[in-house]
């Protein structure tokens, strides 16, 4: 069987051509000097750095473009953001210097050892707690993905990277207590139902937490990803709960008032309520539903025909990713996904699906499947129930349209 037969996979076809070009390359090598091998490349002719000279590693020089997605002009002291370039990112865990912000009054660069976390309300104990007093009890880390409920908003699907349009979403490794383990040893009372968390920062934001949620998975966190949290991620102490929307993780943490009813703050009255096409508002709507997207090839970046690899990531608030489907023809069929093991409660999950292009203009697009069979919507759909004045809790599909030169633009636009 030749090379150039029909019957090889594509996949395989794509490497052979690829070895067939390496050699090519290698035998065309005129001068030793040349980085390609045999050539000896200038960084093997000297020591390097010495590792004594970065206290805090940094990524390659070569890297430099891989930064957070600020918007231009946003000042940080008011209700700001940042996005992770997840375009840019393989696997399901961010780095902690791309992981995505929000702000609503700033970063307070808060002193751990004066930092306090009062406990108080509806419990027989109530409890002052220093960070060391926190550390002492016993610890737990889960990986977990943490997103924006306005990522994006219904009218903000005009970006042109997926960063821009779905990038206030990242996944990490959250080590911390158990928030039920803290609230058991103030004491709960009988008629305790909610836990009305509040930061210490300038907005002092404040949110109404279930007591059901306070009790199964919800984490008091002090470090991500192996190291204490960054300032922007709510150093020293924040509120983790799996799944719900962003804002709901209270950064900065420094009270936990225990009562019978929700505190109707401004987050959860002006903000992050979902208003309907009748005039009437959702609220306390807490859980992100199942969402996805191609990550690549994705908008701004260019293809060429032959073999690609489709991936993306998905994700979902009611706990494990099921399955992924990609259409590669505008949705007129739909392919199952590979999902990169393992698929973790409540994680970014990672997609992939092997994809010949054959040049032609197209549009791709993936929808995630959750365990509980809920299966991600189109926008059509999504706003033929919601309507287009609400803001928040856009899961809706995002296509891709690739172009017959290989450019890849934003299928809303």
């Amino acid at each position: 069987m030749s090379d150039n037969d029909t019957t090889i996979p594509a996949r395989r076809r794509f490497l052979v051509q690829s070895a067939a070009a390496a050699v090519g390359a290698v035998a065309g090598t005129a001068h030793a000097e040349e980085a390609a091998p045999p050539g000896i490349p200038d960084w093997m002719r000297a020591p390097g750095a010495d590792v004594g000279s970065q206290t805090y590693g940094t990524p390659s020089r070569f890297e430099a473009g891989l930064t957070r997605n600020v918007p231009k002009g946003l000042k940080q002291y008011t209700s700001a953001s940042s996005r992770s370039p997840l375009q840019d990112l393989d696997g399901i865990l961010t780095p902690n210097g791309l992981f995505y912000e929000r702000h609503h009054g700033g970063i307070p660069d808060i002193d751990p050892a004066k930092h306090r976390l009062l406990i108080h309300g509806l419990v027989e104990r109530p409890l002052i707690l220093t960070m060391e007093d926190i550390r002492r009890f016993p610890s737990e880390s889960h990986i977990y993905f943490l997103e924006c409920s306005g990522n994006p908003g219904f009218e903000a699907i005009k970006g042109k990277t997926a960063s821009d349009l779905v990038g206030l979403v990242s996944c990490a490794e959250w080590t911390g207590v158990r928030l039920a383990t803290v609230l058991r040893e103030a004491g709960l009372r009988p008629e305790a139902q909610w836990v009305v968390a509040e930061g210490a920062d300038a907005a002092a934001l404040t949110r109404s937490i279930p007591l059901a949620k306070c009790l199964d998975d919800a984490l008091l966190v002090y470090s991500q990803n192996g190291e204490r949290l960054r300032p922007q991620q709510g150093y020293p102490l924040r509120v983790l709960l799996p799944g719900f929307e962003g804002n709901m993780n209270v950064k900065w943490l420094r009270r936990l008032n225990v009562s019978a009813e929700p505190a109707y703050s401004r987050e959860e009255t002006s903000k992050y309520t979902d208003l309907m096409p009748d005039g009437t508002a959702r609220q306390f709507t807490f859980v992100m539903e199942a969402k996805s997207i191609i990550t690549r090839p994705s908008g701004t970046q260019r293809i060429t025909a032959g073999f690609h690899e489709i991936t993306g990531i998905a994700w979902t608030g009611r706990g494990r990713i099921r399955g992924v489907q990609v259409t590669t023809d505008g949705g007129k069929t739909w392919q199952e996904a590979m999902l990169q093991e393992p698929v973790l409660n409540r994680a970014l999950t990672r997609f992939r699906l092997s994809w010949t292009w054959d040049g032609t203009p197209t549009t791709i697009a993936s929808r995630a499947i959750d365990e509980t069979g809920y299966v991600q919507p189109s926008f059509e759909d999504l706003t033929a129930v919601r309507g287009l004045k609400s803001f928040y809790h856009n899961n809706a599909v995002v296509p891709w349209r690739i172009a017959a030169d290989g450019e890849v633009a934003n299928g809303y636009a």
